[in-house]
């Protein structure tokens, strides 16, 4: 039941699904395995950008082998300064911060197409993992993103209620501190949107940046 209540909280409405695609042909390959343990940024295949907050800077690794549909989206919101000036809007303890869609006083901003889902890559919804929100259709996925603050397996492929899961793209490097902070902080129900932050914690934008490689 809970796990149900933090789906909904997600604006993912739950819906039934024959998942009977076994023989589907994948425009990206499945990794084996995932672990919980950081990326390994010496592999290559990865593009690294600086999210810089009025609460702090998060960095993120994502993952261009193994989400590249996904990780081109993302880099194509950057360029365009799209995420520049918008919030992270949804905040729930134990679970997710979400933003990327959202102006101040939570005024939506228009979106490019939706992207195909990619959440068959076998890359997991561990804590500090970045993952993508959607509706109930599986291809839906736009600008809008979360960063997972614990262990949410119910979201990954075949766990969760619709079977198809939600899109890991990637992982933060640096900065799950400032994470932390922004999930601490104090929500209320705004203009009929629940576990919005009091505060504005605003995205002054999102750079690219070089990988750190040891």
């Amino acid at each position: 039941m809970k796990s149900l209540l933090k789906t909904s909280l997600l604006s993912l409405v739950v819906v039934l699904s024959a998942c009977s695609d076994e023989d589907e042909k994948l425009n990206y390959p499945v990794l084996q395995g995932d672990s919980n343990t950081p990326f390994d940024l010496s592999r290559g295949e990865y593009a690294c950008y600086e999210i810089i907050t009025n609460f702090g800077n998060i960095e993120l690794a994502l993952d261009e082998k193994y989400a590249p549909a996904t990780s081109l989206n993302f880099y194509n919101y950057v360029e365009d300064s799209f995420y520049d000036g918008l919030i992270f809007h949804r905040v729930i303890e134990d679970f997710m911060i979400q933003g990327g869609g959202f102006e101040p006083g939570l005024i939506p901003k228009a979106t490019q197409a939706p992207i195909e889902i990619e959440s068959k890559n076998g890359l997991k919804n561990y804590r500090g993992r970045i993952a993508m929100a959607r509706t109930s259709v599986p291809d839906s996925a736009t600008s809008q993103f979360f960063i997972n603050t614990v262990d949410n397996a119910f979201l990954d492929y075949g766990n969760a209620s619709d079977g198809y899961g939600y899109t890991v793209f990637g992982e933060v490097i640096e900065g799950m501190d400032v994470v932390d902070a922004i999930e601490a902080l104090e929500t209320a129900t705004t203009n009929g949107y629940a576990d919005v932050p009091v505060d504005d914690v605003t995205i002054d934008t999102i750079t690219p940046m070089d990988c750190p490689i040891d």
